[in-house]
């Protein structure tokens, strides 16, 4: 059972200035909805029990919009709006579960899980990267259910066009489980198009063990003077511990970037529409 999970949160968010020269990325709306309660929705979905977020004292921002219960209660006071009511109780159930840590430098990926060390009570926790949203199905869930079942850490991958490996990180395989899983042998962070081991790509959604925090107390900083949680997964798998790729079936929307959030925001106001 997978109880806990982090979500990343303390980038700055450049890709999507200047939305973001003043507010928190991950608060921005998409289709009418904040695109961080598209991902707590997902954990929520999943079973997960407490979520950790990982933010800097720079986006304090993010832990007011879950503590402004002053201005919603008087709000709801004056105006007894029903909209504005449900939107209040939905927030305060996500703050029941919800915990922050900081990462006040930007050390990368692996410096942030790093600093939930503390928090994480089982052997095994999900990592959600917010940027990518993947909808239509629950991802989380269904690694969840593969992790249960063969109780190692769990990764998701989708197939991505042969030209643009060199954009991503590339799972090499050791072997097909069936057609949406299959064990992990390495991950490449964006290799060359002519040598990459397969088309098979990272996304954001793992499930990792207490391992990791082993290896990212030792590791060396990678590229850009970070360090990156790529490279301690990568020791883990090279010491033996087993990681499973899973094929997700959901839709995947890149929120990441100017024009990944416009189509984001098109793609689930289509899905909506069409429910």
């Amino acid at each position: 059972m997978i109880r806990q999970a982090i979500i990343p949160l303390a980038g700055l968010g450049t890709r999507l200035l200047p939305l973001t020269s003043v507010y928190a990325k991950e608060l921005l709306p998409i289709n009418g909805k904040v695109g961080l309660e598209y991902i707590i929705d997902e954990c929520l979905e999943a079973g997960v029990k407490e979520i950790i977020f990982i933010i800097s004292t720079k986006k304090q921002i993010i832990k007011k919009y879950f503590y402004n219960d002053k201005l919603y209660e008087k709000i709801i006071k004056k105006k007894k709006d029903l909209r504005i009511k449900n939107e209040y109780k939905k927030i305060k159930k996500y703050k029941r579960i919800i915990k922050f840590v900081y990462q006040n430098e930007p050390k990368g990926t692996g410096d942030a899980v790093l600093k939930t060390i503390k928090k994480i009570k089982d052997n095994y926790f999900l990592m959600l990267l917010p940027d990518d949203l993947i909808v239509k199905r629950n991802c989380s869930k269904d690694m969840i259910l593969i992790h249960n079942k063969m109780n190692c850490s769990v990764m998701a991958s989708m197939k991505v066009n042969k030209k643009t490996v060199n954009r991503w990180g590339i799972y090499e395989k050791k072997k097909n489980i069936n057609k949406n899983n299959f064990y992990i042998k390495d991950v490449i962070e964006k290799p060359d198009i002519k040598s990459a081991p397969s088309n098979n790509a990272v996304i954001g959604r793992y499930i990792l063990s207490k391992e990791i925090f082993k290896k990212l107390r030792s590791q060396k900083k990678g590229k850009g003077g970070e360090i990156h949680i790529t490279d301690a997964i990568r020791r883990l798998i090279n010491d033996g511990e087993k990681f499973i790729g899973h094929t997700f079936k959901g839709k995947y929307l890149d929120c990441g970037t100017m024009d990944g959030y416009i189509k984001s925001s098109m793609e689930i106001s289509k899905l909506w529409n069409f429910v």
